[in-house]
């Protein structure tokens, strides 16, 4: 009798890591990226990793429009890469591609995961990054940083570089860095455990009917 796990595995090319074990080392990796970032921008006297250099004199927005600003923003990307999805094929082969990655992770550890990867990237990218090299520079490198060399991986790295941006002009707009943390927090909440189900579901055996 063959292990269904093994059938699994094989069809995405025998590679993956187990999903606990993929977790793990991502959760590693958020962790050392958001440590980083804290101690790159508290190397620089008297900035904050909260808020955008050139805004500091500014008075920030208050902690709940900035959590509906960015709560909103990420809702509209995660429509935006819907309709990529549904309605190109690069896009679809994307979402293929991306929930391969994604098998087998169950809803509590995906939702870990956007947490992890939305604090840390933003702690990064935005909170670190952007006051050190600009809006334009810290966009184009997280898009850079989400390329492979694979023809799908170009629109992901396209998505990414403009939600840089958007991200970005949240931070400097609202002063808090919790208004991009929290877009970025609930596009990956929503689309990882839509991505690994979609995998899933690509991995079923196709059902027979009995005459």
């Amino acid at each position: 009798m063959r292990d269904d796990s093994q059938d699994n595995s094989d069809e995405l090319g025998g590679t993956n890591p187990s999903p606990t074990a993929f977790v793990r080392t991502a959760l590693v990796f958020y962790g050392v990226l958001g440590c980083v970032a804290l101690v790159w921008r508290m190397s620089r006297p008297g900035d904050s990793i909260l808020r955008p250099a050139a805004a500091m004199a500014e008075p920030a927005w208050g902690l709940v429009p900035a959590l509906a600003a960015g709560l909103g923003v990420g809702l509209v990307a995660v429509a935006a890469s819907e309709l990529l999805t549904r309605f190109t094929s690069l896009g679809d082969a994307l979402a293929d591609l991306l929930g391969e990655s994604l098998a087998g992770i169950g809803r509590a550890d995906a939702v870990l995961l956007a947490l992890a990867s939305g604090l840390a990237e933003e702690m990064f990218f935005r909170g670190a990054l952007q006051p050190a090299v600009g809006l334009v520079w810290a966009s184009l490198i997280f898009g850079a940083c989400h390329f492979l060399p694979r023809r799908e991986m170009a629109l992901w790295s396209l998505y990414a570089a403009v939600m840089g941006f958007v991200f970005g002009l949240l931070f400097e707009q609202t002063g808090r860095l919790v208004a991009p943390v929290v877009a970025h927090v609930a596009v990956n909440a929503i689309n990882l455990p839509r991505l690994a189900r979609r995998a899933e579901a690509r991995l079923q055996p196709p059902t027979t009917q009995d005459d």
